[in-house]
């Protein structure tokens, strides 16, 4: 056993306010980061008359690095202490931005590792380009991403995700989880009455439907809720006429389309179910739109537009007077993006993101023909870095901030 020598001496106790007390660098850093993150420090250093930008007001200067991308932001915190204090709080930054009008389009992808299954986001900023992440989703670890269903109110700047299965338990879900663009933070809302994955999900006049999907020992649902997020709570609304989980989903017309998809090996022809608000009243899908509905779908233009996934990916359009569907002139998907495929819109623009997070953006050109529109698609391809080749999407979702 090792013998220690003590000192008879006592060394004098430092009490906390003691001048000669000295903090350790990290302490040092984290006592000056609080002092710059506080918003009466901003007032300090406007009123001093330290300027934004040199030569520049204030408020002409702030327009400017309002419009500085995300990824920019550690770089641009180490430029002077007012910098700091808009970059170093995302809350500031996004309230500034909302405050001066801006309304920028950005897609949120809801992506996981193909090998581990690890859950991540990553937010590609439509206007610059770039890339940034956001904070890890407040859920329980070993869960299958494709259980999971995401929607948004994009210019109220939030997205909801719901549902969702454990990964080997087949243990359906019933979270809710709320992000908010401005807060830059995730929060937990109340349950869904029914736990459920790979079910139906939209969002008509400001409400969240949910419907189908799978529960316990995959046992296919009929059950159908609604919730409006300014209450945060679940109603019942009527059941569908069948038991079905949902491939994919759509909202046309103020209704919900909802079907349950091809399977391998394509012998059974896929149900289709339509959900009506305003009567809460469920009635079956015409013959051709659920058997022509082969992909994942986004509404343009208040047609309902398929990026196939069993043909050569070309995009295609379903005519509701004819009960068909017709394919969109112009070339095919670019070949750089591969399934598993995550679709959404953005007005006239439809994104497709598919394996690696390659994301391919395709404007929709409307051919004004007297009652029989036609379409015609040119696509853009947006590259993600190397960093994302073991990434695949499972939702995308457009929000404005």
């Amino acid at each position: 056993m090792q013998r220690v020598r003590v000192s008879s001496q006592q060394a004098a106790v430092q009490r906390l306010g003691d001048s000669q007390m000295t903090l350790s660098p990290k302490f040092k850093f984290a006592a000056v980061q609080s002092r710059l993150l506080d918003p009466f420090v901003e007032t300090e250093l406007s009123l001093r008359g330290d300027p934004l930008i040199p030569g520049l007001p204030d408020d002409i200067a702030l327009s400017c690095l309002l419009r500085l991308p995300v990824s920019s932001h550690v770089a641009g915190k180490t430029v002077c202490k007012r910098w700091y204090q808009l970059f170093g709080n995302k809350e500031r930054f996004f309230t500034r931005r909302k405050e001066m009008g801006f309304q920028d389009p950005w897609l949120y992808i809801f992506a996981f590792h193909k090998c581990t299954g690890k859950i991540q986001w990553h937010v590609l900023d439509l206007t610059h380009f770039s890339w940034h992440t956001i904070p890890q989703m407040p859920c329980i670890d070993k869960v299958c991403p494709h259980g999971f269903r995401c929607v948004s109110f994009p210019f109220e700047g939030s997205l909801f995700v719901c549902g969702g299965v454990v990964f080997d338990a087949d243990c359906p879900l019933n979270l809710v989880m709320k992000f908010n663009v401005q807060k830059n933070c995730w929060t937990v809302m109340k349950k869904m009455i029914t736990a459920r994955s790979f079910f139906a999900s939209g969002v008509i006049n400001g409400k969240i439907y949910v419907a189908g999907g799978n529960s316990t020992d995959l046992y296919e649902l009929n059950s159908a809720e609604v919730m409006d997020p300014k209450k945060g709570i679940w109603h019942s609304i009527a059941n569908m006429h069948t038991n079905m989980a949902s491939y994919d989903a759509a909202v046309l017309d103020g209704k919900l389309l909802v079907t349950e998809g091809w399977f391998w090996p394509f012998y059974v022809v896929p149900r289709g179910q339509i959900y009506d608000p305003k009567t809460d009243h469920w009635e079956n899908m015409p013959d051709g739109l659920r058997e022509g509905w082969t992909g994942s779908s986004a509404v343009i233009y208040g047609h309902l537009f398929v990026v196939t996934e069993h043909e050569r990916t070309k995009l295609k359009v379903y005519d509701t007077n004819n009960d068909s569907w017709r394919t969109v002139d112009g070339p095919p998907l670019p070949e750089q993006i591969c399934k598993p495929f995550s679709v959404n819109c953005n007005n006239s623009k439809i994104y497709v993101v598919g394996r690696n997070l390659h994301v391919a953006v395709g404007c929709i050109l409307r051919l004004n023909t007297e009652n029989n529109p036609c379409f015609s698609v040119d696509w853009q391809v947006v590259e993600a870095p190397q960093a994302f080749s073991d990434l695949a999407p499972s939702s995308t979702q457009v929000l404005f901030a």
